[in-house]
């Protein structure tokens, strides 16, 4: 079960990178349309720097890809643990509903963007994956010794 339950893993990086080329895909041209030129901007711009000068629809993705670089580090890190110390039918099912959240999540916060439903998707996710930490906690509080040589 090691594989399945890396599974939601791998999708969720994979979805990170279509996030990333999304954010690119958006924003440059936002850029452009605002009349920033990178060639001729300041040393040590940030992403961030952005929020106000380009349309905000453009740095919706960016916002969300940061998200995607932030709690999810928990989830890898989770199911990690979870796939070494055995995984169980619950945890591989918490898995793919964080995966899913996630991915939801990112959709509404690049084209709606509307806070309620985003927290709501943010929350559910989050329990997912409190879940996947209590689990992790206790795979390897109460392991045996003996199993694991």
């Amino acid at each position: 079960m090691v594989a399945q339950m890396l599974a939601p893993a791998a999708v969720l990086i994979a979805w990170s990178l279509v996030m990333l080329a999304w954010t690119a895909l958006t924003r440059f041209p936002a850029m452009k349309r605002a009349g920033i030129d990178l060639a001729k901007s300041e040393p040590g711009g940030r992403g961030q720097d952005l929020d106000g000068r380009i349309d905000p629809r453009a740095q919706w993705k960016a916002h969300n890809y940061a998200h995607l670089m932030e709690q999810p580090t928990l989830f890898y890190a989770a199911v990690m643990i979870i796939a070494l110390l055995g995984a169980a039918a619950g945890d591989l099912l918490a898995a793919w509903v964080y995966v899913a959240l996630r991915i939801v999540h990112s959709l509404w916060q690049s084209l709606i963007n509307r806070v309620p439903v985003r927290f709501t998707l943010f929350l559910l996710s989050t329990l997912a994956l409190a879940w996947l930490a209590g689990r992790a906690l206790a795979l390897t509080l109460f392991a045996d010794p003996a199993v694991l040589s």
